[in-house]
């Protein structure tokens, strides 16, 4: 209840920034067996946590924005995961090492190539949650403030249900 309670909240403000991010991500709209792959090739590859547990959360904002996947029933062990994996992914993207989403959602994944391109000139920093993580993304440069954007919401079309994206 408390997911749709939140959900509910978003309203407009999400369906906004998709109608407005759409042309971005035309190439990126999956078919359910690219979900199902999607999925599989994260949590056999990359994601060490169980997608089903999890959810991923991406918050746009004026200098970057905030990426946090949080556990929903408070499991320890799907935490430290979390944790692990988060920590791992925010020490590969501060070096341009953006090869774990493109392993997941495809090389061409929108905003990923200007992302590790553009690497050191985003702070990026690992920040521990209650229920799991966040990576905290930080820049003046407005390119890399739209590619950062971009990646969010194709990373939010891409996992369907695991994922949600907060209005900016």
């Amino acid at each position: 209840m408390k997911r749709n309670t939140i959900l509910a909240a978003l309203g407009c403000g999400v369906l906004s920034y998709f109608v407005a991010a759409m042309p971005a991500l035309a190439d990126t709209t999956m078919t359910p067996s690219s979900h199902a792959a999607m999925v599989e090739r994260g949590s056999k590859e990359v994601m060490p946590f169980d997608l089903n547990q999890a959810m991923h959360i991406f918050e746009p904002t004026r200098d970057g924005g905030v990426q946090t996947v949080m556990v929903h029933d408070g499991n320890p062990q799907q935490i430290a995961l979390v944790r692990s994996h988060l920590r791992k992914e925010a020490v590969a993207f501060a070096h341009g090492d953006f090869s774990d989403p493109a392993k997941i959602h495809g090389t061409n994944m929108p905003g990923l190539a200007q992302l590790s391109a553009g690497a050191s000139r985003i702070d990026i920093t690992y920040l521990q949650t209650t229920n799991g993580a966040s990576i905290r993304y930080k820049t003046s440069d407005p390119q890399l403030i739209a590619a950062l954007h971009t990646w969010f919401a194709a990373q939010v079309m891409d996992h369907g249900a695991h994922a949600m994206m907060m209005p900016h």
